[in-house]
């Protein structure tokens, strides 16, 4: 997409920590930091959506993201401008025709701390298209690859906890990695930012792969196949809907991916694992 084509977005990022005095186990009073957790409230062309609560470390990819992952936008293209104002706690977007969204189909909503959105619209898993194939596929040392880098990374985390964390790599490259108070927030975030990259130059050698922390829920798997991500690879576990949906979409779900170990729950085939020998790569199934 050309720059003049893109939405022009303010850069409100906001400390994402907070110091607060606390008392140890040894009743000795210490400071130590806490995630600071934000109220910010989305206007699409002046009515009122969503309010998420986040850390607000990049507001604009969120806001951008939710549009595009709820589909009250198709693309960019049809944004015009996003900004966030912190004085009043307000994300206003303005598009540059009226949209379907003009009207929200759920206004006035919170979206807490505790992830579980339940926004998606019933027709969204119908009208999905399924993951395309990559010719190359990722491979298990780059999976374990990811695991390892994610566990070096300086985070919020290590600093505060309290936060949940998703990062998009291609291949074992990481792209971007960002941290909310919510699973669903990190990755709408990250949706957000990839929508406003150019197109990639080489697509066969690249393989997206999604990271998050969180639990492999249907939500995060259908965003996921919005992205068109075709593997996502979490340390928790993940949900019998998820894995259908998954299944469906041609998504590689992996869990529990700890310690040099993984669980690949849907689609294998993506996989080149090298410490099977190569009559048994042969035997994995290429599912419809």
């Amino acid at each position: 997409m050309p720059a003049s084509a893109l939405p022009r977005l303010t850069q409100a990022s906001l400390p994402l920590t907070h110091s607060v005095m606390a008392t140890n186990e040894r009743g000795e009073p210490v400071a130590v930091k806490v995630p600071v957790e934000r109220a910010l409230t989305l206007y699409l062309d002046r009515a009122e959506v969503v309010t998420l609560m986040t850390l607000g470390a990049h507001p604009e990819w969120l806001v951008l993201g939710y549009l595009l992952n709820q589909r009250l936008v198709d693309t960019v293209a049809e944004v015009e401008s996003i900004t966030v104002d912190w004085e009043t706690g307000a994300a206003a977007v303005k598009t540059h025709r009226m949209t379907r969204a003009s009207t929200p189909r759920d206004a006035s909503r919170v979206v807490t701390t505790g992830c579980g959105q339940g926004s998606l619209f019933s027709d969204l898993i119908d009208t999905l298209a399924p993951v395309p194939d990559t010719p190359s596929g990722v491979s298990q040392d780059t999976l374990l690859a990811i695991t390892d880098t994610i566990r070096r990374h300086d985070t919020i985390y290590k600093q505060a906890g309290s936060v949940h964390a998703c990062a998009l790599f291609e291949n074992d490259r990481l792209c971007l990695l960002v941290e909310d108070v919510g699973r669903h927030n990190a990755l709408d975030s990250i949706a957000g930012w990839r929508a406003l990259q150019p197109p990639a130059s080489d697509p066969v050698e690249r393989c997206p792969v999604l990271y998050t922390t969180g639990r492999l829920t249907s939500e995060m798997i259908i965003k996921s196949a919005q992205m068109q991500v075709p593997v996502v690879i979490s340390r928790s576990g993940t949900t019998e809907m998820a894995i259908e949906v998954a299944q469906k979409h041609r998504v590689c779900a992996i869990g529990r991916a700890l310690n040099q170990r993984f669980t690949c729950y849907t689609h294998p085939w993506r996989i080149r694992f090298s410490s099977l020998p190569e009559p048994a790569r042969d035997l994995i199934p290429v599912f419809p």
